[in-house]
């Protein structure tokens, strides 16, 4: 039923007419916006678990031949990989966060302490975006009644930044590291079921198929071409398996270390 509500909503020419309508369709561009951030850190997440750990399980296979070492090395990277990646994004959005906050209570000071002054800012950047003086004055004027509107406003055209926040810097930490973690047992998997000398093309095999169709999922909300999308990413994760393998058979030969016997 709510999906023929829209449908419907879409052929009405009048409906920007209704606020309930307006609200409504705003309130869901903006959860659309958040969970497009949320897939952005999923699929960063998922990409970055499936590159470093096929590295790794390439680079000691390649040197070793022995699934225990190749496991036992995987699974550290990946639980590295996770509180790593987890840890960073979430210092990473407290501290964006928190620098955001600063910013915005300065054009706060600004609105209150000197609010002819905030009201010039912004009909001058209203007119450098396309509005004649006059209007632009009148609209700075207009929104400076009301000193909130006249703040967001600054902050959004003066900082590129919204007061609205969005989810939490644990919420996306969360995110990215159960990605992470998931994707990265990926490239892992064939070396529990395969012999390794056959493991490690498998796990480059398995894992370019597997981010491939990551690439073309991103392409969705990217509007890229999925293949070229697709390709992209695989490239990627190709160089980081073979890179890895010949590092691992080069590198010990080198040393005087073995490497993969057969």
């Amino acid at each position: 039923m709510a999906r023929m509500v829209r449908a419907a909503d879409r052929t009405d020419p009048d409906r920007h007419l209704d606020r309930a309508w307006l609200k409504d369709h705003l309130e869901e561009e903006r959860r659309e916006a958040d969970l497009l951030g949320e897939i952005r850190e999923a699929l960063f997440g998922m990409q970055d678990g499936i590159v470093s750990t096929l590295a790794v399980a390439s680079t000691v296979g390649g040197a070793t031949g022995e699934r225990y070492p190749i496991l036992v090395a995987g699974i550290a990277s990946a639980l590295a990989g996770v509180f790593s990646m987890a840890a960073g994004e979430y210092l990473s959005s407290k501290s964006q966060r928190e620098i955001y906050v600063a910013q915005i209570d300065n054009e706060r000071e600004e609105v209150r302490d000197r609010p002819k002054e905030a009201e010039a800012e912004v009909a001058f950047m209203l007119e450098r975006e396309g509005l004649p003086a006059p209007a632009a004055t009148h609209v700075a004027e207009e929104l400076a009644r009301e000193p909130s509107v006249l703040l967001k406003t600054m902050v959004e055209k003066e900082l590129g930044l919204v007061i609205e926040e969005g989810h939490g810097a644990l919420q996306g930490a969360v995110i990215m590291g159960a990605s992470f973690g998931f994707a990265s047992l990926v490239p892992l998997f064939p070396y529990v079921v395969l012999p390794v000398s056959s493991a490690i093309y498998t796990s480059i095999i398995f894992s370019g198929v597997v981010i491939f169709a990551i690439g073309v999922l991103k392409a969705r909300w990217t509007k890229r071409n999925p293949i070229a999308s697709g390709a992209e990413i695989v490239a990627l994760a190709a160089v980081a398996g073979i890179a890895g393998y010949l590092f691992g058979t080069v590198l010990p030969g080198l040393l005087g270390v073995a490497g993969v016997s057969g």
